[in-house]
């Protein structure tokens, strides 16, 4: 009894197989497939739309970064100069004292 539920089993596992290839490569399968495909072609076409856009949206935030930084760096060297000649004013104003003092005694 076993024996003949083995080779039932195994005829119509392998006729379901072969209707199986015959319901997969029909002509209405395919249309699905193509149908299917097209989608995918859709979303694959509307995900590197989506990309492009935000690769442009990243190149502007970089170089309006680098643009901050530039000025930061601008502003930075600026008021180091100030600080400098601010340091000489007050050396020449020490100097003009100590002299004015000298002079005086």
């Amino acid at each position: 009894m076993k024996v003949w539920k083995g080779i039932a089993l195994f005829a119509l596992g392998t006729l379901f197989g072969l209707e199986g290839i015959k319901l997969l490569t029909s002509k209405d399968a395919k249309k699905v497939y193509a149908h299917c495909t097209a989608g995918v072609l859709r979303a694959k076409d509307n995900v590197l739309g989506q990309v492009t856009t935000l690769r442009e949206n990243c190149s502007d935030i970089y170089a309006q970064a680098k643009e901050i930084n530039e000025e930061r760096a601008r502003k930075e060297k600026e008021n180091e100069i100030l600080d400098a000649e601010e340091a000489i004013t007050e050396e020449k104003a020490v100097e003009a004292a100590a002299d004015d003092s000298a002079a005086e005694a």
